[in-house]
């Protein structure tokens, strides 16, 4: 009788899933800029090294492409051999006999299609399309572009202050972008590398709460030039800050009582406390911005129109935001007790009242304003609260730790789960959200699985309020009747923010680009003062006197992430209450210290200085 033996790690099975996890950890920090060509190469050898060596389209094949991408990448390839390649891919495609081949091939296809132009920049001149114009990855994935490292190594050494000035050089919303922003700095931290990524919103939230009252720097001499902003969002008041610093003239005119657009009226206040947005707007308007509240823009007798605007101001910023909601085109949508997520986050925010007490709540969507209403419900007394979303839950394209904080509060999510009508009673109240079981599906371009058919019955969730939260639109009749271009319900704007055959006028923002984040639409803001300065014949620079310290030599150990602690769920659902805690001062020294220094290290010393140039 054969014996059975217990199959344990071998010391080699064991180092080579720890250089896995080394890869891992690379390709994590790989920063936006890298040769697209070269990185094929890297992941076509990986693939290679991982075939069985049995059938030739692998064996072979992956070898010969291999090849073939070198000779690319060392100036000896021909503009013949870019169909060479591809059609060799395609055949390892069609022949492999598993997924590893196949899937190595198809990778090779796509880059011939998506980056064909960096092969033949290698061919014809020996070099890559591609470039690291800011090789410091943090600073890269910012859309504002704000000297991370910079602010980080300034909180270390307790220089919060600093900080907040060094922040408002690119972005004049540090405090808002501290509680809100989704860091989409963190996504490619070379930290990762050695563990994981900074908190950086975490060391960005200690600044602010540490540096006290910091005033805005001293505006340019004016110039005598005047622009019209129309939008109070974080876009509009961005573009306004950094022209009144450049010495025009702005007037923002906002439809509503209050400024900070969908900051204030789309974001609760236990996520952004009402007084903490005023900070930044108060050192905004501080820099001379004038503010008309309660104008809109428009056709009737107590607004203005675009075209007045575009006679009286030298130029003009549009900036509307998206504040209009969506419609899910369900039976039953008008009823009573179907309310708009925009509608139920702007009465909030208008200091309006809404008494969920003991109703049944169901939420339909998955992204961040979802959660919002969702944990809003909960605080204002809901008896039970679910979210019906068509994907999976880890589909969401909320923050996973806004979908984890809502469950936390009490929320349930019902995955998979389209909304087909909504059933309501002899009075047109809403009784219950039908919805059609889905199943998971095929991969989309967007690399999530697609929900498909079920052969499930429909459910019935019982409710008393369906509140729908699927994204948000933006109303541009009056401008596309005024002769500004309108592409698929967004202003056309190039990318430097110029509206298409109108000179003079701008745009920027949710309604150019349609609903994106906070920090977008900031940068979105400051791209716009730039090109403005220059329409009107300027050309200034916006820059600090900061002196960042001086990188200190040092062993990095791998050391644990601290992250952002919350109030206990079961206190903070209570009330509209800050939900965050900021950090300690040994939690801010020692997350602040784990920061590699890139700007100053490696690629990073090649990066420009401390003026911020459009």
């Amino acid at each position: 009788m054969s014996r059975l033996m217990i199959v344990t790690k071998s010391a080699a099975q064991t180092t080579v899933e720890g250089l896995y996890r080394e890869l891992e950890r690379r390709i994590v920090a790989s920063p936006p800029g890298l040769c697209p060509v070269d990185m094929a190469l890297v992941f076509l050898k990986m693939c290679h090294a991982q075939t069985c060596g049995k059938c030739v389209p692998c064996r072979i094949g992956l070898g010969q492409l291999g090849m073939l991408l070198e000779q690319v990448l060392d100036g000896e390839a021909s503009m013949d051999d870019i169909p060479l390649i591809e059609k060799t891919a395609r055949t390892i495609m069609d022949t492999a006999d598993c997924a590893i081949g196949y899937t190595a091939a198809e990778m090779v296809v796509k880059g011939i299609s998506g980056f064909r132009d960096d092969y033949e920049e290698h061919i014809r001149h020996g070099k890559c399309l591609a470039s690291l114009e800011q090789p410091v990855p943090c600073v890269a994935l910012c859309p504002a572009r704000v000297d991370i490292p910079g602010y980080i190594a300034l909180v270390a050494e307790g220089r919060h202050a600093d900080a907040v000035r060094l922040i408002r050089k690119d972005n004049p919303f540090p405090t808002a972008c501290a509680f809100v922003c989704e860091h989409p700095c963190e996504a490619r931290c070379r930290r990762n590398m050695v563990d994981t990524s900074i908190n950086i919103r975490g060391i960005k939230l200690a600044a602010v709460d540490n540096a006290g009252h910091v005033p805005a720097p001293e505006c340019a001499e004016s110039t005598g030039k005047k622009v019209a902003i129309i939008g109070g969002g974080p876009s509009g008041l961005s573009a306004a800050y950094y022209l009144q610093l450049m010495g025009h003239q702005t007037t923002v005119f906002e439809m509503h009582r209050h400024l900070g657009g969908m900051l204030y009226y789309g974001i609760p206040s236990y996520r952004l406390p009402r007084e903490r947005l005023d900070e930044d707007i108060n050192t905004i308007l501080s820099t001379g911005v004038e503010v008309k509240l309660g104008t809109f823009v428009g056709d009737g007798e107590d607004q203005v129109s675009i075209s007045d605007l575009r006679e009286m101001y030298d130029a003009v910023y549009i900036s509307i935001g998206a504040h209009t909601d969506k419609k899910v085109g369900l039976e039953g949508e008008d009823a009573e007790g179907v309310i708009s997520a925009v509608e139920m986050l702007g009465t909030l925010a208008d200091g309006g009242s809404m008494d969920f007490t003991g109703k049944r709540v169901v939420v339909i969507g998955g992204g961040n304003v979802a959660m919002d209403v969702t944990r809003s419900a909960i605080r204002l007394g809901a008896k039970t609260v679910t979210v019906v979303y068509r994907r999976r839950q880890v589909d969401m394209t909320a923050l996973p730790e806004e979908v984890r904080s809502a469950v936390a509060e009490g929320a349930q999510i019902m995955e998979l789960h389209a909304p087909v009508r909504i059933d309501t009673d002899a009075d047109d109240k809403v009784t219950a959200l039908v919805a059609q079981p889905k199943l998971i599906g095929l991969i989309g371009k967007d690399g999530r699985p697609k929900p498909s058919r079920s052969e499930k019955p429909e459910v019935s969730i019982p409710c008393d309020v369906v509140i729908v939260a699927i994204g948000q639109g933006i109303e541009t009749d009056h401008f596309e009747e005024r002769g500004i271009a309108i592409k698929h319900g967004v202003i056309a704007a190039e990318s430097w923010s110029a509206v298409e055959n109108a000179p003079g006028v701008f745009a920027g923002g949710d309604c150019v680009t349609g609903p994106a984040t906070a920090i977008r639409a900031i940068a979105a803001g400051k791209v716009a003062a730039a090109n403005i300065d220059s329409y009107l014949g300027y050309d200034h620079t916006i820059s600090t006197d900061v002196e960042i310290p001086a990188p200190k030599t040092k062993d990095y150990f791998p050391c644990g992430r601290i992250n952002v602690r919350e109030r206990e769920p079961a206190e903070r659902k209570r009330d509209f209450e800050e939900v965050e805690c900021s950090l300690t001062q040994e939690e801010i020294r020692q997350e602040s210290a784990r920061c590699l220094r890139c700007d100053h290290f490696g690629f990073g010393i090649l990066k420009g200085g401390r003026e911020t140039r459009w």
